[in-house]
């Protein structure tokens, strides 16, 4: 299987399966002198790991990090310093439990890739779903952790805005909210609502949606590039390639298309510290690099296709079946996304910002 390596300058390579022995990435372009622990790493995971709450799946991993490769000890500090060589993060698992998948060896999981992975490769990991698991992300998640380390002004944070048709309220949107309530969520008003409604549909079998807002702050404007190397498209690739995503939108997003164009358009005014937009309607890319606004990026999740409801389906043999998924699942997978979409933003971002000094010599704009 290919293409399992994101990004070009700042890139890293995911690998394992949901029920083999162990997962991780290998992180390149890392640049040297960077301090790093595996404590630094395990905070981000802590965040996304499973079990923590009723609302997510019970499977019960740590997801402690290891560190095998890419740092040397720091003699002033007695810590650990980034050698400038890849960094090989590993996370075992502990809590498989394959005998849950027996039943739906020979059947195709409707909504799942199941089906398609069969058709490509010829052979299917009915386990746990292999690579198509968003266990997988785990090593996503430590591959941000290594990317914060390297723009640490920037400051990138995510909240949980929307489960199925209910909305957050922007007037109760407060970041500090966030590690207060088991949604992730920055309004603590619309989590208390979300509660009782996903306790009701996870009891009777059910599943459901989410999205989740992600934001930049800090980014100095210039970094992106035009045409095929635009900080919008490769924010939206990222966001794409995590598990369930089936939307992603920048700034306004599809609003934009019901704007009209007085309505769209960020005016700026002149400062002390050079041009500022009077709102932020472009999401902080303009021509697909960073304007200095915040950078705000939204993906939609899809409701977790494991579910304890009857669904139709095929057999491998191509017969009519019907499919019951048992197991621990995520009744909101979207959820736990959200540390996960905080980790390919900062991924795309070191990307970006070393892009952008190989070419330009700086770290940001040109100044004023």
């Amino acid at each position: 299987m290919s293409f399992n390596t994101f990004g070009h300058m700042f890139r890293f390579t995911t690998w394992g399966e949901s029920h083999g022995p162990a997962l991780g990435v290998v992180v390149d372009g890392c640049p040297p002198g960077l301090p790093i622990s595996a404590e630094v790493i395990q905070r981000d995971l802590d965040r996304r790991k499973p079990g923590q709450s009723r609302f997510t799946t019970q499977r019960r991993e740590d997801d402690v990090v290891h560190i095998l490769s890419g740092t040397f000890e720091d003699e002033n500090t007695g810590g650990e310093r980034t050698t400038g060589t890849p960094i090989s993060l590993m996370i075992e698992n502990t809590d498989q439990r394959s005998k849950d998948y027996a039943e739906i060896k020979d059947k195709y999981r409707p909504g799942h890739a199941d089906y398609t992975y069969h058709q490509k490769y010829g052979i299917r990991d009915y386990k746990g779903s292999g690579r198509a698991s968003a266990r997988e992300t785990a090593a996503r998640v430590a591959a941000g952790a290594v990317a914060r380390l390297v723009v640490p002004n920037v400051t990138v944070r995510a909240s949980l805005v929307q489960m199925g048709p209910h909305k957050i309220d922007y007037a109760n949107f407060d970041w500090a909210e966030v590690d207060n309530n088991p949604f992730f969520c920055a309004d603590p008003k619309a989590a208390v609502l979300w509660e009782g409604y996903l306790d009701g549909l996870r009891k009777s079998g059910n599943s459901v949606g989410a999205v989740i807002e992600v934001v930049a702050e800090g980014v100095p404007p210039g970094w992106g590039a035009p045409i095929y190397g635009k900080l919008s498209a490769d924010l939206a690739s990222a966001m794409m390639s995590i598990n369930a995503v089936k939307a992603v939108e920048i700034g306004a997003g599809f609003e934009a298309a019901s704007l009209i164009g007085t309505e769209n358009a960020d005016e700026m005014r002149a400062g002390n510290a050079g041009p500022s937009f009077l709102t932020n309607k472009a999401g902080g890319i303009l021509g697909g690099i960073s304007n200095g606004d915040p950078i705000v990026c939204r993906f939609a999740v899809k409701p977790t296709s494991s579910i304890l409801t009857p669904r139709r389906s095929v057999t491998t043999s191509n017969e009519d079946t019907e499919v019951v998924t048992k197991g621990r699942h995520d009744p909101c997978v979207g959820i736990r996304a959200v540390p996960i979409g905080e980790a390919m933003m900062a991924c795309v971002l070191a990307d970006h910002f070393l892009r952008h000094r190989a070419q330009t010599g700086r770290d940001g704009g040109v100044g004023y």
